[in-house]
């Protein structure tokens, strides 16, 4: 398991200077068979392989496996925890690039997020008395927190407004 690391940094302006900077590495965390029957509710996703336990023991992952959506978005999350601006108006995720899921993700196995700054740039106020700030994009891995193999890799888009 990797050791936790953040970065914080006082405004959006401040990230501008650490592109290409590992930004970190987030506390583990685990995803219950719970938190996988709950997304498969909310997003009509019942396939077996993510909440027939039982058949799933016999399938061909050996046991269920979070569904790579939930996995995905895990990531602002996992973000939160290995990057904070201390002063900003408002955040957005704004989107994603490529995403990869790369290794089934079994429930109750513990994962962590390594997260890269990939490119910050500055955005122009919308309008008259809209704040500027700074759009980012950062490489996260999600990985098996035991052995630092992914299961996950996306390119998150977010932005910081003044």
């Amino acid at each position: 398991m990797r050791a936790t690391r953040r970065t914080t940094v006082d405004t959006p302006d401040d990230l501008l200077a650490l592109v290409g900077a590992e930004l970190g590495v987030s506390a583990p965390q685990v995803v219950t068979q719970q938190q996988v029957d709950q997304f498969a509710d909310v997003t009509g996703d019942h396939q077996w392989i993510h909440v027939d336990v039982a058949r799933a023991r016999s399938g061909p992952f050996g046991s269920t496996v979070v569904h790579g959506f939930l996995t995905l978005a895990l990531v602002p999350r996992l973000l939160a925890d290995i990057l904070e601006v201390r002063t900003f108006s408002m955040g957005v995720n704004y989107g994603l690039d490529r995403v990869r899921f790369v290794r089934p993700l079994p429930p109750g196995v513990e994962i962590q997020g390594t997260a890269t700054l990939v490119s910050a740039t500055p955005i122009a106020p919308a309008g008259e008395g809209s704040a500027a700030g700074v759009q980012a994009k950062a490489s996260i891995v999600v990985e098996f927190a035991e052995t630092s193999q992914p299961c996950c890799v996306a390119e998150i888009l977010f932005r910081y407004h003044a």
